[in-house]
């Protein structure tokens, strides 16, 4: 029989990112993966995400209902994503760029290349 102390979690904040670690000092996770949006609940979260110039952003569509990632001024589009689908942008120069959802146009959020 195992010893449940040993299997217990601990959940580190840094940064605002979740860490999670096992206590026994086995392992250490990181909970979300960097440059990631998640679209969930008709939303883009974050909202506004900051990157340096060359990252790759992934997208990953949580919802059951699809959903694309457009780039206001034409520089990419998604095709539409379904739950669990994701799409990724490689951003090579400084700017904002402005996202939408051109199923539901409501969703926005804002890209900000460094």
């Amino acid at each position: 029989m195992r010893n449940n102390s040993l299997y217990s979690m601990l959940v580190v904040l840094l940064g605002g990112s979740a860490l999670v670690a096992a206590s026994a000092g086995f392992s250490v996770a990181q909970a979300q993966t960097p440059n990631t949006v998640v679209i969930k609940n008709f939303m883009f979260s974050p909202m506004e995400l900051t990157v340096k110039a060359g990252s790759t952003v992934t997208w990953k569509n949580l919802d059951g209902e699809p959903h694309t990632v457009v780039n206001d001024a034409g520089m990419f589009r998604s095709a539409a994503l379904d739950q669990n689908d994701t799409y990724q942008f490689k951003f090579d120069k400084p700017g904002v760029y402005k996202v939408f959802c051109s199923i539901h146009p409501n969703m926005k959020e804002t890209i900000t290349v460094q």
